[in-house]
C-alpha cells in the first residue's frame, strides 16, 4: 500500500478512507469484481471502510489480528498527550525523540500524521455494517490487538461472524502457518 514497504513515501498524510479508496481503485483496475479478502491488523481497518463503500466486492472477509477499536483513553494517556503537546511547543526535537511508541517515532513526519489519523478513528460502526461472511481469527497471545478487546468486539458487531482464537500472537499466521492455513481453508471451502 502507498507509504508502506518499498512503495514511494506519501506526499501528504492519508486516513483510513484514503487507503480504502486506493484499494477499490486497484481492484477496479485489475478487473477484480468479487473476492475473498484476507487482512491483518491495519488491513482490517481498510477492509471495513472499503466494504462500507462497496459491499458487493467481497464474498467473504477473513480478519486476523484486526485493529480498529478506539478504547477509552486513560487518565495517564491523556496526561502524556498533554505533556507531549507542551514540550513540543518549546522543544520539538526532544518531544519527537522521547514521546510516542517506538513504532510512531520510527516513522517519517508524513506517516506520523497518517498514523495519528488511522489509530484515532474508531471503525465500530463500519464493522457493524459488514454483510459478507466473516471469520475473525486472532492469536490467543496477541498483545497488539488483544483478542478479548478487538476480536470479541468485532465478533459482536458483525452479524453472523465467526470469532476464533488460535495459537500464537499478533502474527499467528506466520508463527503457526499450518494451523492457520488449515483453519482458513476450512472456512473458505465450507458450504
Amino acid at each position: 500500500m502507498p507509504g508502506f514497504g518499498a512503495s514511494a513515501p506519501l506526499e501528504e498524510s492519508w486516513a483510513v478512507g484514503d487507503y480504502a479508496v486506493w484499494l477499490l481503485k486497484f481492484l477496479k483496475k485489475q478487473r477484480i469484481t468479487k473476492t475473498h479478502i484476507l487482512c491483518h491488523s491495519f488491513g482490517a481497518r481498510v477492509a471495513f471502510k472499503a466494504l462500507n463503500m462497496e459491499p458487493q466486492i467481497a464474498e467473504s472477509l477473513i480478519i486476523t489480528g484486526g485493529a480498529g477499536i478506539v478504547k477509552p483513553r486513560s487518565d495517564g494517556y491523556i496526561r502524556k498527550v498533554r505533556a507531549y503537546r507542551r514540550v513540543k511547543k518549546f522543544f520539538p526535537r526532544f518531544a519527537e525523540k522521547h514521546f510516542g511508541s517506538p513504532e510512531y517515532r520510527s516513522l517519517p513526519p508524513v506517516m506520523r500524521e497518517s498514523y495519528k489519523k488511522i489509530v484515532n478513528e474508531d471503525l465500530s460502526e463500519c464493522a457493524s455494517k459488514i454483510k459478507c461472511r466473516t471469520y475473525l481469527i486472532y492469536g490467543e497471545s496477541d498483545s497488539v490487538t488483544p483478542p478479548d478487546e478487538e476480536g470479541a468486539t468485532f465478533g459482536k458487531l458483525i452479524a453472523g461472524s465467526r470469532f476464533e482464537l488460535t495459537e500464537g500472537g499478533h502474527f499467528c499466521f506466520s508463527e503457526h502457518p499450518d494451523i492457520f492455513n488449515d483453519k482458513i481453508y476450512k472456512f473458505l471451502t465450507e458450504k
